[in-house]
């Protein structure tokens, strides 16, 4: 990576607020049961939307980055709808003038990792489908198993280090604000 010189002054990354597709699966990695999932089956996940609460909680971070950040030179978000959102309740905090002259980019490279042909899926259809999984998620590791049809974290790592790069070329010493998802900060980390 390059020098010091050449790096954004300031980078900081924000998770999204809480989405209904965080409701509920309930910290799972598939739904529970088709009940669980009704109210989300077949919502692509760029479209997943926030909930009230996550709509507060971006209101509330948006008012603590401005009182110990100020203004942003750059904002970045990774195209998903709770990433807008988030973004958007977040900008409430800054003045008309402030958000004026914080351009707001969209970009692939730190969107939510693919989950892959599971994705909407129970965690007994997810068995049904591909019995081998568990033993193939047990063998290769969280980091490294890809879901059939997606991307493993390490996928996700590749994409954040070509962001990052780009940022140490058009960022120079500027302070930038990317609204992304949990397991892509846990890449950028």
């Amino acid at each position: 990576m390059a020098d010091a010189g050449s790096r954004p002054a300031l980078l900081v990354l924000v998770r999204h607020g809480q989405s209904q597709r965080n409701v509920v699966k309930k910290r799972n990695r598939f739904y529970l049961d088709d009940e669980s999932r009704k109210s989300v089956r077949g919502v692509p996940d760029h479209l997943i939307e926030l909930t009230d609460e996550g709509r507060r909680q971006s209101t509330v971070t948006g008012a603590a980055l401005r009182d110990a950040y100020g203004p942003f030179d750059y904002l970045v978000h990774s195209g998903y709808a709770r990433t807008v959102q988030t973004l958007e309740h977040m900008l409430e905090a800054y003045t008309a003038d402030e958000r004026a002259r914080m351009p707001i980019r969209h970009h692939l490279f730190v969107r939510e990792r693919d989950a892959g042909h599971a994705y909407d899926m129970t965690g007994g259809e997810a068995q049904a489908a591909f019995p081998w999984l568990a033993d193939y998620w047990t063998t290769f590791g969280p980091f490294f198993a890809r879901p059939p049809g997606g991307e493993s974290l390490a996928d996700v790592c590749e994409r954040v280090y070509a962001f990052l790069q780009k940022l140490a070329r058009t960022m120079a010493r500027r302070r930038v604000l990317v609204v992304t998802h949990g397991g892509t900060i846990w890449c950028f980390r």
